[in-house]
């Protein structure tokens, strides 16, 4: 097998949060970025998003305006599937948690992609090795799970699925390391390592708001009693209670009721009540 270590030029498919998160540090770290998104209206705002994101940087001297200006000049808008894969010797997809689509993605992924080039999933919980049976070249598919916010948050899990050969992995794990963020390999179950582990959390956070404790006393007792430097309920309104559903659903799926999702998070995300993306969650935001 042919994978191409030297990476130039890396493909991000999927232009929300994470997507455009990707694209920057990965830009950032003098790669050259081709960026996809099939709403021409999330491409737009993830470019804003970036020179946001970017300018705070440069305003607490992290970084100078010539490297913003650098970063943002290696980002590249594609007009299509096809033409962000072209030539690229990495693909990430970071679309939204739905099996069939990352699936039908890494279907059209592997007819147009180069055939040395590393295909990376960005879930948090669904299984590359079912990703990756879409694709003639499983050997060549891993999971990187990057945290969200991207630009701040140093780890990234790099996930083995049943075929991802070791060269894949391998690749993957230095690709980490040159984004200037710290890898951690997981083994290719449902949530992975920190998914399974901070969402179960998540999710007993939201059981004791049923049992009737204040979400703001659940809050500042974790953070003054167990050193969390955000509440757990404050988390899962930066994150999204539709997301933590996902995940809890995923997980109950493969390991039984043990992870069953609180029925108030159920409950929120029917009543819309996502968190910071919609207004209100545990909380109420402007």
């Amino acid at each position: 097998m042919d994978i191409k270590t030297d990476i130039k030029k890396v493909s991000v498919i999927g232009a929300g949060t994470m997507g455009s998160g990707i694209a920057q540090v990965c830009a950032a770290a003098g790669y050259q970025v081709s960026l996809y998104d099939s709403s021409p209206q999330s491409l737009e705002k993830a470019l804003a998003t970036i020179k946001k994101s970017l300018s705070r940087f440069v305003e607490k001297n992290k970084i100078s305006s010539d490297e913003m200006a650098s970063t943002l000049a290696r980002i590249q808008i594609a007009d299509s599937l096809a033409g962000a894969a072209a030539g690229a010797d990495l693909v990430i997809e970071a679309v939204f948690e739905d099996l069939a689509v990352k699936k039908e993605i890494f279907a059209q992924l592997d007819t147009v992609a180069p055939e040395h080039a590393l295909l990376a999933s960005n879930t948090s919980s669904l299984p590359i090795t079912a990703i990756a049976a879409a694709t003639k070249r499983p050997e060549k598919v891993i999971g990187l799970h990057f945290m969200n916010p991207v630009p701040l948050m140093k780890g990234v899990e790099v996930i083995r699925a049943r075929l991802s050969s070791d060269e894949a992995v391998a690749t993957g794990i230095e690709f980490v390391k040159s984004l200037g963020k710290i890898p951690a390999e997981a083994v290719d179950y449902a949530g992975f390592i920190v998914s399974r582990v901070l969402d179960v959390m998540l999710n007993e956070a939201v059981f004791c708001v049923m049992d009737g404790n204040k979400p703001e006393e659940i809050d500042r007792a974790m953070k003054v009693c167990a050193n969390f430097p955000m509440g757990p309920l404050e988390l899962i309104d930066l994150a999204g209670a539709d997301i933590l559903l996902h995940v809890m659903e995923c997980l109950q799926k493969e390991f039984g009721d043990k992870y069953r999702p609180a029925p108030l998070l159920a409950q929120m995300v029917r009543a819309g009540h996502l968190g910071r993306k919609t207004g209100r969650g545990f909380y109420e935001y402007k």
